[in-house]
């Protein structure tokens, strides 16, 4: 329920009975103290400021003009190294969605009758901490559990996977990043020894053949797609994608290959290059480890099978191939139609091995790129303890524990032997009834997980549910004991690292609404209610924590011990990683592997491959049709939480859920755009309207991810290493709507 329909009642804080201005942590707790979520003094009168924008994981730069304290409009900054004076719908409109009137604004506690009522900070802590300590101490540690996010800046990232693990002793935490790049991260960490993805967005434009498999950057990434349009190069650009998107309209190349079947490609594609004797063996003898083991693995791969799995034309694929073999500077990019599949780490593998063999990787315009969704997901992958230990360090390495404990002041026997639960585990041990308290923090589960009524099924049995927001109407805000005002993008000071590992600064241009504060500020305070958790006192800014983490990757691939603050920062419009103490060139766009060598012992990268799996879900007469999800436009970005409350945006994108379906499909089941229709999977159904088009094939059906329903029914299976959800394929069947 919304804190709006209880605007007059007081708050019941003693310490804030006189107090009149904006909430802060320290005033719950030390009103002398300075204001953390207050804007900065050199900010209070006009001018403008550079920020980075907290949607996707491009990295642009805003400039936010500046009146009286506060942002009220935004530009684009012309020299920025990453969009160079551009920027997408949903970036002109970032200041226009903290204005909605559904902002959270004050805690919200369920009370005795299930009714979310108006809380002061202190009885929310209170309760949090509360509950969280009766729950551990009843049930043990594996009994609690968070969700966290690459929407909140590096430092938060940081705070709450440290008070997390190594403060609240809550072993098992996981972000939404596990949805969107999980995949990538364990492909890479594989494959070069460390999650590296190794471009820069220059290489859009120096790249003579770009292949985009699983990506539509035209929707899901726009300013990058605005590089590509830079190219001088004439290039080719080849789409393999089974829908005829945008960027596949737009390509020189496109290739609707069946659903799943891009494996079997690409290893073919890896046979017909070393047949071709179009492979790189003076890079293979240097810096690549398995090449005989891969050479005898795609020998079984053929032509003639691959035709029939991918449903491709012959010529088509030897056009492919001949495309790669020609090519002088090669580029890979891949998105979520890569990393959200069942067997999408060997996939993104098996470009990596393309890539490898022809020595694509580490030039001008090359590369094996995996595009990342979210504006912070690189600094969840470095920081946020869940994929990695936290400066991309190793669980299971007791001198990287040792390290960190020692960086960090923290006793050792704190920092956990092995990574926690990933984000499907936990769903099952709710759903089991082993997690019995979860904080979810700046994310919105119960509209994004896959197979969703499950998941709502499972949080129904939780004793206590957290949810910190900037919005108190989301569906899993809905669901929760206690909702938690959470500052915005805009509203807070931090850095974000985007695709191409840029560490950016994203700044405070605006106060908070009402009580909501600053992640940092809340976990700040929790830390503080807590109790026993000295450690965090130095964590008293973003800064300072920034300059911490600098310091804790001293040595490690991702080494930022060079960059001083946040000042340098703005003073080199960004930086990429790594970037050591050590570290002399100005350059502002670098890649990585330039030298050959990658971050295995032996400094070889190493070509992994395996045999393709069954699907996990077979179409049959009852569910006859592959049901393809994505984006949808690029006015709209994930569940929507933002984007719908912008009138300029909502206006952008169809606002009912709507199906693509082929026309001779539609005709066959009297289906005209704009039918209502059922769309049922062997677990729930929906209803959608129509859009009659070519643009996916027989058989197929396209449904934009944006919509609360979709995940209804989606399939819930999962990649074996990453336990990345495989949101892009389930069997489903349609029928005309009937309302009565």
């Amino acid at each position: 329920m919304s804190q709006a329909l209880f605007p007059d009642r007081p708050r019941n804080n003693s310490l804030l009975r006189e107090w009149t201005g904006p909430l802060t942590e320290d005033l719950v707790l030390s009103p002398s103290r300075h204001g953390l979520d207050r804007v900065p003094k050199r900010f209070t009168g006009d001018g403008a400021v550079e920020t980075v924008c907290g949607y996707c994981s491009t990295g642009c730069s805003l400039r936010a003009h500046m009146r009286e304290g506060e942002a009220v409009n935004l530009s684009v900054d012309p020299n920025y190294p990453v969009n160079q004076g551009l920027a997408c719908p949903k970036g002109w409109e970032a200041l226009t969605v903290l204005n909605s009137g559904d902002r959270s604004t004050v805690p919200l506690l369920r009370d005795s009758k299930g009714t979310l009522q108006e809380a002061s900070w202190d009885e929310a802590l209170k309760a949090f901490v509360g509950k969280f300590k009766m729950i551990k101490e009843t049930f043990g540690p594996d009994s609690l559990a968070w969700l966290g996010t690459g929407q909140i800046t590096v430092e938060e990232l940081a705070y709450l996977g440290a008070l997390g693990r190594f403060g609240m002793g809550i072993r098992h935490g996981d972000g939404n990043t596990r949805q969107c790049m999980a995949t990538s991260v364990v492909a890479y960490k594989q494959s070069f020894g460390f999650d590296a993805p190794p471009y820069t967005y220059q290489d859009f434009e120096d790249s003579d053949t770009l292949i985009f498999v699983g990506a539509n950057p035209c929707i899901a990434h726009p300013i990058m797609w605005q590089r590509v349009m830079r190219n001088r190069n004439r290039p080719e650009i080849i789409v393999l994608d089974p829908r005829k998107t945008e960027t596949a309209e737009a390509a020189s190349q496109h290739y609707a290959l069946r659903p799943k079947s891009d494996l079997q490609l690409f290893y073919c594609l890896g046979r017909m290059l070393i047949e071709r004797d179009c492979v790189d063996e003076r890079f293979i003898d240097s810096s690549v480890e398995g090449f005989d083991e891969y050479k005898a693995f795609v020998q079984d791969f053929s032509i003639e099978e691959t035709i029939e799995r991918t449903g491709l034309a012959y010529e088509e694929v030897e056009r492919l191939a001949t495309s790669i073999e020609r090519g002088k500077r090669v580029s890979f990019w891949w998105t979520m139609g890569v990393n959200q599949n069942y067997e999408g780490v060997r996939l993104a593998q098996s470009i990596i091995n393309l890539a490898l063999i022809t020595g694509n990787i580490g030039q001008p315009g090359t590369g094996a790129n995996s595009i990342t969704g979210q504006c912070n997901a690189m600094g969840s992958r470095l920081f946020a303890n869940t994929s990695s230990l936290i400066g991309g360090y190793d669980f299971v390495n007791p001198d990287h524990r040792s390290l960190v404990s020692s960086r960090l002041g923290i006793e050792e026997s704190y920092v956990p032997s092995i990574p926690g639960w990933s984000y499907d585990q936990i769903v099952d041990q709710i759903e089991a009834g082993v997690v019995k308290g979860l904080w979810i923090v700046a994310t919105n589960s119960a509209h994004s997980w896959i197979d969703q009524d499950r998941l709502r099924r499972a949080f129904e049995k939780l004793e206590f549910l957290v949810v910190q927001d900037m919005y108190c109407t989301t569906e899993t805000a809905a669901m929760a004991d206690l909702v938690l005002p959470a500052a915005g993008w805009g509203e807070k000071e931090g850095t974000f690292i985007n695709s191409e590992r840029r560490i950016g600064r994203t700044r405070k241009v605006r106060q908070a609404p009402s009580e909501a504060l600053a992640d940092f500020s809340i976990f700040r305070l929790v830390s503080r209610y807590w109790g026993d958790l000295n450690v965090f006192d130095s964590w008293s800014s973003p800064e300072n924590i920034f300059k911490i983490l600098a310091k804790l990757t001293e040595g490690r691939p991702c080494d930022i011990s060079g960059i001083g603050g946040y000042e340098m920062l703005e003073e080199k419009g960004g930086i990429q990683w790594p970037y050591p103490s050590d570290y002399r060139s100005d350059s502002v766009q670098r890649r990585l592997f330039e030298d050959g060598k990658f971050y295995h012992p032996n400094g070889k990268a190493k070509l992994i491959f395996e045999r393709p799996c069954s699907l996990p879900e077979e179409v049959d007469e009852n569910y006859p049709f592959v049901m393809l999800s994505g984006r949808g436009t690029s006015a709209q970005w994930h569940t929507q939480t933002r984007t719908s409350k912008s009138d300029v945006l909502r206006k952008l994108y169809p606002k009912d859920v709507y199906f693509e379906i082929n026309p001779e499909d539609a005709s066959n089941l009297q289906i005209q755009s704009g039918t209502l229709s059922k769309i049922a999977s062997r677990r729930a159904s929906i209803v959608a309207k129509a859009m009659v088009t070519s643009t996916v094939r027989l058989g197929q059906i396209f449904v934009s991810m944006h919509y609360q329903v979709t995940n209804k029914l989606t399939h819930a299976s999962f990649d074996l290493y990453s336990k990345q959800p495989s949101y892009k394929y389930c069997a489903v069947s349609i029928r005309k709507y009937d309302e009565n």
